[in-house]
């Protein structure tokens, strides 16, 4: 509140000062303190130019609100804009990694280095309505002669930028916390420019071509942004100092990072809010070292979901994986660090109705439309197929029952299948019955049996098969006779299995024993693992297999599973049992550890006592086969024994749903899926949908007075801003592009109102542009730092990006603008573009003195110990800093406002 009382003040300042002029001389006239009016480039000036006070008055009421209500419009447009940014700097493409250990790991990576996203895009964004106005004031309404209105808006805005959004971020950090920029070279290069472009602005209209401006000095004022963004991108991946360095550290003494030459360094870059973080693997390599941030990005999030899952899990005993990923995927959005972009669509959502991105309904819902869910419709195909894929009988079963199913939508027609044997290692006629027929499904009948029958004989044998297929399904008319010659109403599939195999068990032996696999892999989720061990070849007598684990890579005793041994007892007739091992599950992303499960000799029971549980066992035979007896020989043919697997291997692999669940949760935590919309029918939806702006995380709450204040004030600009193209369409491209050209078309109405408006009360465009038209393009983005400063750990998002925009601004805004003019005057008319150094000379040296000054401050909060930070900090320090970057910001606009009405003497 202090803070808009001491801009009104401000802003009310030039307009008392003029009001004492307008009693000297109520005529507009061109003098030196008079104001000319004007037609715009699309309002013409409101005629009679000399109205009454009665009528100014009004005027100046009606102009003040139709700029005011532009604004809001332009914040409108520039959310969409924002939206399409994110979503184009939001975009990722996989690539392969070889870790040291020579494994290939893939990771997704953003196509958009951040720095170069900041200072193209994410700038532009933030800067258009700035850069567009200087634009069209020189090509639309000044016949490309120089203008004050675009320049002073420019300087204007970015006064405003570094001394009040700053002061404000630095002022609403809650006590006791600070926020550091993360990326301090790349802040200081941006620093460096944005005092550097008002530097080279002033020298060249004062220095090297006095009030005169040729096309070299305008293009090479558009060449510094190329430069800037260059620079930029080679301080923040360290190209030609570091890359080719190869240099070792260790831990400094005073939590920072030792060179092997005994220096110590502090970058941020290289710690975390705790402190130092694996300092003593550190390391820079060379050319191969290429995308080992991004792996090592990649890593640190991974981990970061996961220790989230494994917290919602402890608090969350009873959700199951679905809510856990849900809960997982809104802390993990709400607590990740966001864009400038972001920030600046959140800020203005919740100043005009539109709702609190960061709720846990409107992740939920968001996430579950991006989340790719593959909606199948009902099946209309008729599909037959059997029950089982395998059936293992006795060869004394005699005769028994396979089943044939049937599945389809369609239940009310009949169908026909056929079905025959056909031998494996089992002969038809000697081991089984040949069976061939045909299955008739009748309507809504969805089962059918086929019976089989096995022959029994006394002689061992090995175990047996035989299979069973079906073939050439179809389907009847609507009068149930089939028709070979006319195509079926509806489509008929034979499914898997198609065919089911019949193993026949001998039964006149003890049995081979053995595993079924060599090799199992068990997800550590599975709490419990469990093997088969399979007796075949015969399941004659009372048989007991002792069995036991045995480590490998993994550690029994609790730790990666619990030691299981004993014996497995298999009654007469028994064919398979099951050996139960627990696993431990510390849910790690990737896992890859072995241990051993072992069968020993089987051992025949031959009686147990029922009441002491005491077992005895037939005694072995010891005797060499030609010492036996026929008798002898018989019970060592029908003993049970050991086949080729003993013992199998069990590789305790990462959870699949786990994993799943993780990878989810880094594709949905890109935020751009917030601020996307797929159709226009959303686009609508959102624009007539009132939301409450507060902070509460669930979404539950209603919308306050003010939400639907400023949705009603807002709404026509959302209905007509839901015809721009979705942000989905051509990769965000097309909202991109239209939204631009909408911003260009509110600005020349904005140019123009701000324009009638100064002459309605009797200020000059250079006043108007630094004090209404600056704050009303600043005010989103004020709005956006202060949500980033108190949202972000980082101070990146809230101050770092405003020194890059404000040289950015000069370098397009200006450079642009000036570039197009000086080429006119030279190439066309043959003389030079003219620009008077005047009230902008004097406006770029101030803030360029002042801007200095912020700088120093700021570095000194970054290095100074006792406050730890650019933002926030002990509370003396951070009302002092707030209040001196504020009140400079009014000294600004009062001296500027002075030598625009020759108080002052300009340079």
């Amino acid at each position: 509140m202090a803070v808009t009382m001491y801009a009104w003040i401000v802003l009310l300042l030039p307009i008392l000062v003029n009001c004492q002029r307008a009693c000297d001389s109520p005529e507009n006239t061109t003098d030196s303190g008079k104001v000319e009016c004007r037609d715009g480039f699309v309002l013409p000036m409101w005629r009679p130019a000399n109205p009454e006070t009665p009528d100014l008055i009004a005027r100046a009421v009606v102009y003040f609100l139709a700029l005011s209500y532009m604004f809001l419009g332009i914040s409108i447009i520039a959310d969409r804009f924002m939206s399409a940014i994110e979503v184009i700097t939001s975009k990722e493409r996989t690539i392969s990694i070889r870790r040291p250990s020579g494994d290939v790991a893939t990771v997704s990576v953003r196509v958009w280095n951040e720095t170069v996203s900041n200072l193209t895009l994410m700038a532009l964004g933030s800067s258009a309505p700035e850069i567009l106005l200087s634009v069209i004031e020189i090509v639309g309404i000044n016949g490309f002669c120089a203008g004050d209105l675009g320049p002073s808006t420019i300087v204007g805005s970015a006064a405003f930028n570094l001394f009040v959004i700053v002061g404000i971020c630095v002022i609403v950090i809650p006590d006791g916390e600070t926020r550091r920029i993360k990326h301090p070279r790349v802040f200081f290069c941006t620093a460096f420019f944005s005092i550097f472009a008002y530097v080279w602005l002033y020298a060249i209209i004062k220095f090297i071509t006095p009030n005169v401006v040729d096309l070299a000095e305008a293009f090479v004022t558009f060449l510094f942004f190329p430069v800037l963004v260059g620079l930029a991108y080679i301080v923040d991946k360290r190209i030609f100092v570091f890359k080719f360095l190869g240099k070792r550290y260790t831990k400094g003494s005073h939590h920072g990072v030792k060179h092997i030459d005994g220096t110590v360094g502090n970058d941020v870059e290289m710690m975390t809010g705790d402190g130092v973080k694996d300092l003593d693997h550190v390391q820079f390599k060379g050319e191969d070292g290429e995308f080992e941030g991004e792996m090592r990005h990649h890593d640190e999030q991974r981990r970061e979901y996961m220790h989230l899952l494994h917290e919602l899990k402890q608090k969350n005993p009873d959700a199951d994986m679905e809510t856990l990923e849900q809960l997982a995927s809104y802390e993990a959005m709400a607590n990740r660090s966001k864009s400038r972009a972001f920030y600046r669509i959140q800020a203005t959502r919740k100043m005009t109705g539109g709702g609190n991105l960061l709720t846990r309904k409107n992740m939920v819902r968001r996430t579950s439309l991006d989340s790719v869910k593959v909606q199948l419709k009902e099946d209309k195909i008729v599909k037959v197929f059997f029950e089982e894929a395998q059936y293992t009988v006795f060869e004394n079963v005699g005769t028994f029952e396979i089943s044939v199913l049937r599945q389809g939508e369609d239940l009310n027609s009949t169908v026909y299948v056929d079905y025959k044997t056909e031998d494996g290692t089992a002969e038809a006629d000697s081991d089984y019955h040949y069976a061939e027929g045909t299955l008739v499904f009748q309507p809504d009948e969805t089962k059918k049996e086929i019976s089989l029958t096995i022959m029994d004989d006394d002689i061992f044998e090995e175990d047996e098969h035989f299979t069973v297929k079906l073939h050439n399904l179809r389907i009847a008319g609507p009068d149930g006779v089939y028709d070979s010659c006319s195509e079926p109403a509806i489509p008929t599939q034979l499914t898997e299995p198609s065919s089911t195999t019949i193993t026949i068990l001998d039964d006149d032996h003890g049995g081979i024993f053995t595993f079924e696999e060599a090799k199992y892999d068990v997800s550590e989720s599975s709490s419990c693992f469990e093997v088969k061990v399979m007796r075949h070849s015969g399941a004659r007598g009372c048989v007991r297999i002792p069995y036991m684990t045995i480590e490998g890579t993994a550690k029994g005793r609790g730790v990666d599973y619990e030691d299981a041994y004993g014996e497995l007892e298999f009654q007469n007739d028994e064919t398979w049992k099951i050996i139960s091992v627990n696993i431990i599950d510390d849910e790690e992303y990737e896992k890859n550890e072995d241990f051993f499960i072992e069968i020993k000799d089987p051992r025949v029971v031959n009686r147990k006592n029922s009441e002491t549980g005491s077992i005895t066992y037939e005694e072995d035979i010891q005797l060499e086969e030609k010492d036996m007896t026929e008798e002898q020989r018989v019970a060592a043919m029908g003993k049970p024994r050991l086949g080729n697997l003993t013992r199998c291997q069990v590789v305790i692999i990462e959870s699949q749903e786990f994993k799943s669940t993780v990878d989810k949760i880094l594709k949905q935590a890109n935020l751009s899926i917030l601020v996307s919309t797929s159709s226009w029918k959303e686009q609508f939806s959102e624009a007539i949908t009132v939301n409450s702006g507060g902070d509460d995380e669930e979404g539950d709450k209603l919308p306050s007075c003010m939400d639907y204040v400023m949705h009603f004030l807002t709404l026509f600009w959302k209905i007509l801003f839901a015809f721009v193209p979705p942000t989905d369409i051509l990769g965000g491209w097309a909202c991109f592009a239209c939204s631009i050209i909408l911003i260009g078309a509110l600005t020349a109405l904005i140019g123009d109102l701000a324009s009638h408006f100064g002459c309605t009360i009797g200020l000059k465009d250079a006043v108007t542009a630094i004090s209404f038209v600056a704050l009303g393009t600043s005010v989103p983005d004020t709005f956006a730092s202060k949500v980033a400063a108190t949202g972000d750990r980082y101070a990146d998002s809230s101050i770092g990006n405003v020194t890059g925009s404000n040289a950015v601004n000069v370098f397009l805004g200006i450079g642009v603008a000036w570039t197009i003019a000086a080429m006119k005057w030279e190439w066309i008319d043959g003389t030079k573009f003219e620009v008077e150094a005047g009230s902008l000379g004097f406006s770029v040296v101030v803030f360029s003195v002042m801007a200095v000054f912020v700088v120093l401050v700021l570095t000194l909060r970054h290095i100074y110990t006792p406050i730890g930070g650019e933002l926030g900090g002990p509370t003396k320090w951070k009302y002092a800093t707030a209040g001196l970057f504020i009140t400079m910001w009014v000294f600004y606009v009062i001296l500027c406002s002075l030598v625009s009405y020759d108080y002052i003497a300009g340079f």
